[in-house]
């Protein structure tokens, strides 16, 4: 099944109704693409051709819950609609932008995808488990999204707060290692995306 990650207009408003674009502020008059608020922002038609021209940066995160001993206890998986209308399970996913930290684009997708009350808990300098590439043509490796190549950072990102989930995000379903990593719910999955989160679970010792 294709990956369908959302990404939204970066110059949407926060919670506290400021900007929450790094670049906003420098204007068209550097000479970029894209809108004024943000000169890295690619239209529809410029971030088509960069995709048929460039390999794209992810990041991906793993919710999980861990109990007083810091062993993982439950695992958020998310239930998302695509434009198409499609239901898939997935993770956190999205790009990072332009003038963006790695650490930056997990919080904000985070964010985006569990609601500002899951308080994730990052450190300064996150480091992924794996690196995932994604490719447009089956079979190169673990990983497909028919629309472009892609190189995804992945982490555990344990979280202590309440998830709602916002966007095109249906719903995060806490579940135990053993059905995270089930044959059942693999066949649900998108992408190629069980892999990373028998991955995920093997990286902390959770996967038995």
């Amino acid at each position: 099944m294709a990956v369908r990650t959302p990404d939204p207009d970066p110059n949407e408003r926060d919670d506290e109704g400021s900007g929450s674009d790094p670049l906003r502020g420098l204007g068209s008059s550097m000479g970029r693409p894209g809108s004024a608020g943000n000169p890295a922002w690619l239209s529809d038609v410029e971030l088509a051709e960069a995709r048929r021209r460039l390999p794209m940066l992810y990041v991906e995160a793993v919710p999980v819950r861990l109990d007083g001993m810091g062993a993982v206890t439950e695992v958020g998986i998310l239930l998302r609609a695509t434009p198409m209308g499609e239901i898939s399970r997935t993770i956190v996913s999205g790009r990072v932008r332009y003038g963006e930290t790695v650490r930056d684009a997990l919080f904000r997708h985070l964010e985006n995808d569990l609601g500002p009350m899951a308080f994730p808990m990052l450190p300064p300098q996150p480091a992924p488990f794996t690196v995932a590439e994604y490719f447009p043509i089956p079979g190169v490796s673990a990983f497909h999204d028919d629309r472009q190549h892609a190189v995804s950072l992945a982490f555990v990102v344990p979280v202590t707060g309440t998830c709602e989930p916002r966007q095109d995000a249906l719903e995060v379903t806490w579940m135990s290692p053993e059905e995270a990593s089930s044959d059942a719910l693999a066949a649900e999955m998108e992408g190629g995306r069980s892999t990373l989160v028998r991955q995920a679970l093997a990286s902390v010792g959770a996967l038995r």
